[in-house]
């Protein structure tokens, strides 16, 4: 099966051998976003919220690119670095998402790229 290579200025470009996303079909696969600013390059570390928002940022412009949104995720897996994290993580996630909602999986990490606290990725169906 074929698939195609997405790409957007308006995510983080890749920092290592990896595709934004591939769409396979009518299935998008979309890499782990941190909250790198793409249009700065710098990190966004003020707060875990402030972090959290610029993950979703980045998610939606890569859907986007693939010509989806939010309402097409099926899937997500949010990578926290501190558990305690996740009430205010899960509501800024829960701003992006009507139902019904994705399944999510959410685990804690000892480490994650460039020492951010916060990373998702995430799966939809086009």
């Amino acid at each position: 099966m074929n698939s195609t290579v997405i790409y957007t200025e308006n995510a983080p470009a890749p920092i290592g051998p990896y595709s934004q996303a591939r769409r396979v079909g009518n299935q998008l696969f979309v890499s782990g976003q941190i909250p790198l600013n793409p249009k700065t390059g710098e990190l966004v570390m003020d707060s875990i919220e402030s972090q959290t928002e610029q993950v979703m940022k980045n998610l939606s412009a890569v859907l986007e690119a693939a010509g989806a949104e939010f309402s097409h995720v099926i899937r997500t897996t949010i990578f926290l670095k501190s558990m305690d994290d996740f009430p205010k993580v899960n509501e800024i996630y829960g701003r992006y998402f009507s139902e019904p909602f994705p399944a999510r999986a959410c685990v804690e990490v000892a480490r994650l790229p460039k020492n951010v606290s916060v990373e998702i990725d995430c799966i939809a169906f086009l």
